[in-house]
């Protein structure tokens, strides 16, 4: 019996292996070494020099970081997140209603989402510039990407457009699973659209929510992409973000400095953590309260 058991473990260890030797070296291999370049002096082109704290020092004195890349990542998951959230419950609503050609709706809003991002945002591009489709529409001269003032919007807008039709199948599955009967009993009672739509649907979805606003605040923290391919950064950093500051850091600036994109990638995954945690005692505690 024991070798029978010695024989099924190498076994599973064998057919684990690949998935052993992805995590091993892609995740923990690459935690571990990040968290030591962090405390290094690297450029690529010589082997990293241990720096100590130096280079925290210097990430949490940079202006681009503090003042710009933080509080523009912070702004865009503040917005993007809640408007992508309620926007995909709201349409995953409607299309769980029985209505004609909603598979072709349902298609129609999935697109965008398996569509390449740079695709999208190259359309975009041509969309909002000074002479594109929106400013002929709208009988404006905005250069939309190109101005302060509107740069970020145009980006967390796309956001919200490539993102709403995958959230709002992940909410229809949702829907889907809630018993009909509970409406029915909604009903009886004297509920109306409203209340059952706000003390039955909502609590019952409330892992939906949780997951669905986690994904969110993950992909925007992380957003990169976009920002890349419709302004790099511009106008004068209002649209750049710390995951930006991490790729012109590691890769674009003159002086590589791949340390200090080290150290500023362990402080966006603290980040990340932090706030996934804190959504999710919210979300939790609403739950107890409204129970």
């Amino acid at each position: 019996m024991s070798s029978r058991r010695r024989s099924d473990g190498v076994t599973a260890y064998i057919l684990l292996s690949p998935y052993l030797f992805i995590f091993l070296t892609f995740t923990l291999f690459a935690i571990g070494y990040t968290v030591y370049l962090s405390f290094t002096r690297y450029n690529l082109l010589r082997p990293p020099q241990w720096w100590g704290l130096e280079g925290w020092r210097r990430v949490l004195h940079n202006d681009l970081f503090i003042h710009k890349a933080l509080p523009n990542t912070f702004k865009y998951v503040a917005i993007v997140v809640p408007v992508q959230t309620v926007l995909s419950l709201i349409l995953a609503f409607a299309m769980d209603q029985k209505l004609r050609f909603r598979r072709l709706f349902r298609t129609i809003y999935y697109l965008p989402s398996i569509t390449s991002s740079v695709v999208i945002s190259l359309i975009f591009i041509w969309l909002f510039s000074p002479i594109g489709v929106v400013n002929q529409l709208l009988g404006l001269s905005i250069n939309w990407l190109n101005d302060v003032r509107t740069a970020f919007y145009t980006i967390m807008l796309l956001n919200i457009y490539t993102t709403t039709g995958t959230l709002m199948l992940i909410f229809l599955a949702g829907l889907q699973e809630i018993p009909r009967e509970l409406y029915e009993a909604a009903a009886i009672d004297g509920a109306n659209r409203l209340q059952t739509f706000w003390y039955v649907t909502i609590p019952l979805l409330r892992p939906v929510i949780y997951f669905v606003v986690t994904v969110g605040v993950i992909g925007t923290f992380q957003v990169f992409d976009q920002i890349f391919v419709m302004t790099a950064g511009g106008p004068l950093d209002s649209t750049t973000t710390v995951a930006y500051v991490i790729y012109k850091w590691a890769f674009r600036d003159t002086s590589i400095k791949m340390g200090q994109a080290a150290v500023a990638s362990i402080i966006l995954t603290v980040i990340i953590l932090i706030v996934t945690l804190l959504q999710r005692r919210v979300i939790e505690g609403s739950g107890s309260v409204a129970s």
